[in-house]
């Protein structure tokens, strides 16, 4: 049996019943995350007075910090996987009910409650995911390494599936209202990089706040609610449990937080983070700036589905796509592939001004945002769960802190900055995080070079 953290696969599985445990994971996850992705996509436009739509987000992120270091090891500890993944997705059903009644007196505390369940959510996930990978490439005779990234595309093909369902879902609800299929006309509002962020009742305020009517927010929260309890009954029904590992003790929660903070201090976690701060910003905008400063100002929050929809899609398709690419090329040339696209894209950004004519430029630079998205969300996975066999617990806690960390920043600067400072932030960041990718290419190669002249040197002493 194939060990991985505390948790090993049952030798009487066979390579068909690991695949179906895959698929039935990511589906649970198309389902979670049809209502979770659509909604926050929302929240900026729905819940947008003073500004509780993005501190909900960023309440969820700031705790998600918190959680990965504690929450995780507790639950998976006590719970196992398979129902570390059931309660998890309770909490996020949860926080859906919440938007019945905005307010800070509820929304926070549902926000605060996903944010504490998104760190076991993703760490069992990622773990199940990279346990059924190792094993499946021993019964194959594979190399790990390409059947978990083939996995974690396979996973992110279906759950970046859910931004096209539930962008959807909301776009046929929320274009019904005749309000919403108006664009911002008003001459006082700047749409695109020019928008700013200012205090609500400032009467210079140049930010955009037009929610949709209230009745058909709550008809789109009824579907996404029971998309939420389908994801929790298909996890309880239908994913099987992987056995504990005897051999290994299982993780306290001191022994995690040590794990994830000894771990820091290996040179590649730290050349990791700034491109996984990078994909928590870099999500952050599409979702919250992107959104309502270059969609719901310029052509109605109805739009905002439709354009996600591209964003999706194209997420979805490329998830899939990189994976298999991944295995010919490597996964420099995927990095490579991603950092131009949003390179050119945040140019593109900070020099436009959208239009209600131009909406066709919308969804182009929503699809291609999505492209390069799916880079990140595959290869930095993948390179985590590569680079740390055998501590994936501690590699994904330190994955989903410093994502989490960047879209705690980004959506807590929102109310505070310029559009065009944040994409300058975004050019930044991914300009350091590609420094930093390559220092760890060229410590990996060489790594490699030696071992390989080490081996051939043995073989000639033996000779």
């Amino acid at each position: 049996m194939e060990e991985t953290g505390s948790f090993i696969v049952p030798e009487q599985w066979t390579k068909r019943r690991i695949n179906r445990n895959v698929i039935v994971i990511s589906f649970s996850f198309l389902l979670l995350f049809t209502a979770f992705q659509a909604l926050s996509n929302l929240q900026s436009s729905i819940n947008c007075d003073a500004g509780l739509g993005l501190a909900s987000l960023s309440t969820i992120y700031a705790t998600l910090i918190l959680s990965s270091m504690f929450v995780p090891s507790i639950m998976i500890r006590y719970l196992g996987l398979k129902w570390t993944l059931a309660i998890a997705m309770v909490c996020y059903a949860i926080y859906t009910l919440a938007n019945y009644f905005p307010s800070w007196g509820t929304l926070i505390p549902a926000s605060a409650l996903v944010g504490f369940a998104a760190a076991p959510l993703w760490t069992a996930k990622a773990t199940y995911l990279t346990t059924l990978g190792r094993r499946y490439a021993q019964i194959g005779k594979s190399a790990p390494e390409a059947i978990i990234n083939r996995y974690f595309g396979i996973f992110f093909l279906f759950f970046q599936s859910s931004q096209i369902i539930g962008n959807l879902v909301s776009s046929l609800v929320l274009k019904s209202d005749d309000s919403t299929d108006e664009g911002n006309n008003q001459t006082e509002f700047t749409c695109g990089a020019q928008d700013c962020y200012t205090e609500t009742g400032d009467e210079n305020a140049t930010t955009y706040c037009d929610p949709p009517d209230k009745n058909l927010t709550n008809i789109l929260l009824s579907v996404y609610l029971a998309c939420g309890i389908a994801a929790v009954i298909t996890v309880a029904l239908f994913v099987q449990r992987l056995e504990r590992n005897d051999k290994k003790t299982p993780e306290t929660t001191c022994g995690l937080f040590l794990a994830t903070t000894k771990l820091m201090r290996e040179a590649n976690i730290v050349l990791l983070i700034p491109l996984t701060v990078y994909s928590g910003l870099e999500q952050a905008f599409i979702t919250g700036d992107f959104t309502k400063s270059f969609v719901t100002c310029t052509v109605g929050v109805g739009w905002v589905g439709y354009i996600m929809i591209c964003y999706g899609a194209t997420n979805a398709l490329f998830s899939l796509v990189w994976g298999r690419v991944a295995r010919t090329t490597g996964r420099t040339f995927i990095f490579a592939s991603g950092t131009t696209i949003h390179f050119v894209l945040i140019v593109i950004l900070l020099t436009w001004l959208p239009t209600e004519e131009q909406l066709w430029v919308m969804f182009i630079l929503a699809a291609l945002w999505g492209v390069a998205d799916a880079v990140w969300q595959t290869q930095i996975n993948s390179i985590y769960g590569a680079l740390f066999p055998g501590r994936q617990q501690a590699a994904f806690s330190n994955y989903r802190l410093w994502e989490s960390l960047g879209f705690t920043v980004s959506f807590a600067y929102s109310n505070y900055l310029c559009v065009w400072t944040k994409l300058t932030i975004l050019f930044a960041v991914l300009g350091l995080g590609t420094c930093c990718y390559v220092v760890i290419e060229a410590n990996e190669r060489r790594l490699r070079t030696g071992s390989f002249a080490r081996n051939v040197q043995e073989d000639k002493t033996k000779l």
